[in-house]
């Protein structure tokens, strides 16, 4: 799966390093409702090319879901800011 990294030089490699933990950065910066979002970008910056679709659970269970990983979030990090700015595009 990784073949295409034989044959690249040093430079090339340390240019793709640097790409990809911009990548990893972006992500890992990310917070508020960009932590719920699907993120095509990042999988972009894999060599190979596809485009895959998620399979969504319905609501109920997607919602369940999204509230686990908030209570993840108090249990893991309960004393990191919190914020109620809507996020961009919100409708009030």
């Amino acid at each position: 799966m990784d073949e295409d990294l034989e044959p690249t030089s040093r430079e090339q490699s340390i240019a793709e390093v640097r790409k990809l933990r911009a990548g990893i950065r972006t992500h890992r910066d990310s917070s508020g409702q960009d932590l719920c979002w699907h993120h095509p970008a990042l999988w972009g910056l894999l060599p190979e090319r596809t485009d895959p679709v998620p399979v969504v659970p319905p609501w109920p269970q997607f919602l369940r879901r999204c509230l686990q990983y908030r209570q993840s979030l108090d249990e893991q990090l309960p004393d990191t800011s919190r914020s109620d700015s809507p996020y961009p595009g919100a409708r009030r």
